[in-house]
């Protein structure tokens, strides 16, 4: 069965002037642990930005961590024990962990999930607001210290994977290429990438179109699908390539 695995507001900036792990690095280490477990398969995990606000307590960004596991059904409780102990141990003292798991099919009504995903990118919510639509929808919930205020953001995730349409993959794409051009269908074949597609004009390239490849080459989830967004060239530079990777600040809404 699928499940998604989604953890908000495990870290602090700073403990005793050290840099932490994040909460993407802890995502991660669960995720891995899922498959040295042998309890299933896992998808890769994105990020997902939330609302910033004054009332709102968070380290950096406000973005919360999503992916997408598939599993034996006597593996699901295992699971959520293990992910439960490891961010009431890892997560850092003055954090305020929060951990959603939700069987896919199981989800009563998947819209009132995604619209709550939604949601918590424009309003402050409330952990009362998350409860009830988690007992409602029949979704584990659960908070691992501090306030527990987490749990706000690791509901939204989940909802934000489930649309298809949010979010930014963990990590960066690694794709060799000769004076940093390739061919989009080389990097779909090369990478986990679903489709190249233009940013501003929605166009999807052929296999055979160039794309310069930039510093920030990083997919988003789009359409249920791993999509690396591209711009067009300026027609007045003199390259075998119309396209390049978009930039770490046009990625930013996603």
């Amino acid at each position: 069965m699928k499940i998604l695995v989604s953890i908000d507001d495990t870290d602090t900036m700073k403990m005793d002037g050290v840099e932490v792990r994040g909460t993407g690095e802890l995502s991660g280490m669960i995720k891995q642990a899922i498959e040295d477990q042998r309890w299933g398969r896992c998808e890769p995990i994105t990020r997902h930005q939330l609302l910033i606000h004054p009332d709102i307590p968070y380290t950096s960004h406000n973005s919360s961590m999503c992916f997408e596991a598939d599993i034996e059904h006597v593996f699901l409780k295992p699971l959520i024990d293990f992910a439960s102990d490891f961010l009431a141990r890892e997560s850092t003292p003055d954090s305020d962990p929060g951990l959603c798991v939700a069987v896919t099919d199981r989800i009563s009504r998947p819209g009132r999930l995604i619209a709550f995903g939604y949601m918590a990118k424009n309003y402050v919510l409330t952990k009362l607001a998350a409860y009830n639509l988690a007992e409602t929808l029949g979704i584990h919930l659960s908070e691992h210290g501090g306030t527990g205020q987490g749990v706000i953001g690791a509901l939204a995730g989940a909802g934000l994977r489930l649309s298809g349409n949010d979010g930014r993959f963990k990590g960066k794409l690694k794709i060799k290429a000769e004076n940093n051009m390739i061919k989009a269908g080389d990097i779909c074949s090369r990478v986990k990438v679903d489709m190249v597609k233009c940013l501003e004009e929605g166009i999807v390239l052929q296999d055979d179109d160039m794309v310069i490849l930039g510093d920030h080459i990083k997919p988003v989830w789009l359409y249920g699908k791993s999509v690396l967004l591209v711009q067009a060239i300026d027609q007045g530079v003199a390259s075998p390539a119309c396209w390049q990777t978009c930039s770490k600040s046009q990625l930013k809404d996603f």
